[in-house]
């Protein structure tokens, strides 16, 4: 038995950072309950994730799961000329999965016995000893310890610090798959083992393999890309965010929602700006996706019983590709602070609290002026080191 053996743990978000929150919870004697917000199971829109040590951990010491089975690994580092030639390589190892392949990896492992979906959290209060959740649907949840890890749209940061508001970045991000298999062999052979660069004025992408829905293998693997281009805020935002049946977005706009003007104009750029592997990518995919790039600090990340984690406490832009691995940073942090404190969860708290704003901060700075490098300064610079994944620091 542990101090924490029949505690209830509330977990708000049932997503990667949830996930990996909720399964360390339980492994220190907590009873969990998930509470996920979307009526259907997720599926992430097949995005690709680079593996860190933090996000990867749980499979590493934890799980039966093979971590190897989650994931595709190239060797390189490329920046892609305007004629596909390399102009500079490093030889550098990287992991990736799909967002989709590793939610359900995780999801597996936690069951779905005690994963709500269809919860939407509302709101929540405090007593000394344990604090309550108020759900839309009129459900509420007592629990001892409640953790939002409900992402960059948090109604936990909302509560928690209302002044903590979406600073918009000034660029989106254009995402998307293609199975590998269709493109021709020299692009196949030219992306394949790398995570691949290209850089032209005022923007850039990022191109690399990841899982498909049925495994890693050669006719699985997808080449997924991010491709961030500038947007004036206001109006020519919020016209580009009005999605085919007319909805407004905030964060995103799922495949199939863009409106087609934009998905023309998009390609039609593609293939007269990019590297033409780049472009080949870009121009193949069927249902491209829209997601805005915004950045959100809280001044506080615990409150007594209540703890925010992950994308809920500080969302960054996505350059350092450490996004994830703050989420299960901060997941593992907890379950330490928890260890440490024998049983008082407030103490536990407050003892997590500072190092991971701190850690937040530092990323969201770091990767505020690499975003600013490339979109509007042209600093971005094929090579530098600075510019390295890594969520404590370049390359690390």
């Amino acid at each position: 038995m542990t101090p924490y053996t029949g505690a209830r743990a509330a977990v708000i978000g049932g997503s990667i950072g949830g996930l990996t929150t909720a399964l360390l919870l339980r492994d220190l004697g907590f009873e969990v309950d998930v509470f996920e917000r979307t009526p259907t199971p997720l599926d992430g829109r097949g995005g690709g994730i680079v593996l860190q040590p933090d996000t990867v951990r749980w499979f590493a010491e934890r799980s039966d799961q093979n971590p190897e089975a989650l994931s595709t690994a190239t060797e390189y580092v490329q920046y892609l000329g305007q004629d596909n030639e390399i102009v500079h390589r490093d030889r550098r190892r990287w992991n990736y999965t799909s967002w989709g392949t590793f939610y359900r990896a995780l999801l597996a492992d936690f069951g779905t016995d005690r994963y709500h979906l269809g919860e939407f959290a509302c709101g929540v209060a405090q007593e000394d000893r344990a604090a309550t959740v108020r759900f839309v649907s009129g459900r509420r949840a007592e629990a001892d310890l409640v953790v939002f890890a409900d992402g960059i749209s948090s109604v936990g940061r909302r509560l928690l610090d209302p002044a903590a508001t979406l600073e918009y970045s000034g660029y989106v991000g254009w995402r998307g798959t293609v199975p590998e298999h269709q493109l021709v062999p020299e692009i196949r052979s030219l992306l394949g083992n790398a995570i691949s660069y290209s850089v032209v004025p005022h923007s850039h992408i990022t191109v690399y393999p990841i899982p498909g829905e049925d495994g890693t293998g050669p006719q699985d693997r997808l080449m997924n890309y991010v491709w961030y281009r500038n947007v004036a805020a206001g109006s020519e935002l919020a016209e580009m965010l009005i999605d085919k049946r007319g909805f407004s977005a905030t964060v995103s706009l799922h495949p199939g929602l863009v409106q087609d003007r934009y998905v023309d104009e998009m390609r039609e750029t593609a293939a007269a700006i990019l590297a033409p592997a780049a472009a080949a990518v870009v121009t193949a995919t069927e249902q491209p996706y829209l997601q805005v790039v915004a950045d959100v600090r809280s001044a506080r990340m615990a409150d007594g019983r209540i703890a925010l984690l992950g994308d809920a406490a500080s969302a960054a832009r996505p350059h350092a590709a450490a996004g994830t691995a703050k989420a299960a940073a901060n997941a593992w942090a907890l379950a330490d602070a928890l260890t440490d404190a024998d049983g008082d969860i407030p103490a536990a708290l407050r003892k997590w609290e500072p190092a991971q704003l701190e850690l937040g901060s530092q990323l969201l700075d770091r990767v505020k002026d690499m975003g600013e490098r490339s979109q509007f300064h042209n600093t971005w610079t094929p090579g530098d080191p600075s510019l390295r994944f890594g969520l404590y620091g370049p390359g690390r």
